[in-house]
């Protein structure tokens, strides 16, 4: 079995969309469960955590470096790459990353990646997530979606995308904003084949019990 240390890194990628609180969570619970995190950020995602959670994550990579690790107290496993770090690993497909979560994902950034812009780091990594056969997990948060969002996702899927909307479903009777966040991450790492316990399984003894 291959132990925490020697499994690749997870990129997680935070855009601009409305919906911070997921990635957030996203990372916080892959770190709890040994995983490595490499994050990439936008400059738009800086203002929405910002607006959403009063993040101040600006300045140069170093220092956003050190606040992202202050916030989730992890200075191992989790790491920060600028937008403009084209010598980061998972620019190349070469590097070990294996899975890639955009998440929230942007429709600008959906559609750059759909059509191979590769203007940053971002699209960069996607981009070779792509090329290389391996796992993209795209999670838009918007609404009511245009028929040019709808295309860009269609292209995306029949290269192999998987489109995971911020869109919690009830049967489990949320009574916090933290258990529809749970939902969605849930599902997202139901994807990545990452066993956990967010909340009980559909059918299961238990399914309108929230996971403590």
């Amino acid at each position: 079995m291959m132990d925490h240390d020697a499994r690749p890194p997870i990129i997680v990628a935070m855009t601009g969309a409305s919906g911070a609180c997921y990635g957030l969570r996203l990372i916080r619970v892959l770190l709890d469960m040994g995983h490595a995190v490499d994050l990439l950020l936008t400059p738009a995602s800086q203002l929405v955590l910002t607006y959403e959670h009063d993040l101040h994550w600006g300045g140069g990579a170093a220092e956003i470096n050190c606040k992202i690790q202050a916030y989730f107290q992890e200075p191992r496993r989790l790491r920060y790459f600028a937008p403009d770090d084209w010598q980061a690993g998972c620019a190349s497909g070469s590097g070990q990353h294996r899975q890639m979560v955009v998440c929230p994902c942007s429709m600008g950034t959906l559609a750059a990646i759909a059509h191979g812009l590769s203007n940053n780091l971002l699209e960069r990594a996607a981009d070779v997530i792509i090329k290389e056969r391996r796992q993209l997990i795209l999670v838009p948060r918007e609404t009511p979606l245009s028929a040019i969002h709808l295309q860009n996702m269609l292209l995306l899927s029949r290269l192999g995308a998987i489109i995971l909307p911020a869109a919690p479903g009830f049967y489990h009777r949320p009574e916090h904003l933290s258990q529809l966040v749970d939902f969605v991450v849930a599902r997202i790492l139901d994807q990545m084949g990452i066993d956990h316990q967010l909340l009980a399984r559909y059918g299961a003894e238990g399914t309108t019990q929230y996971a403590k």
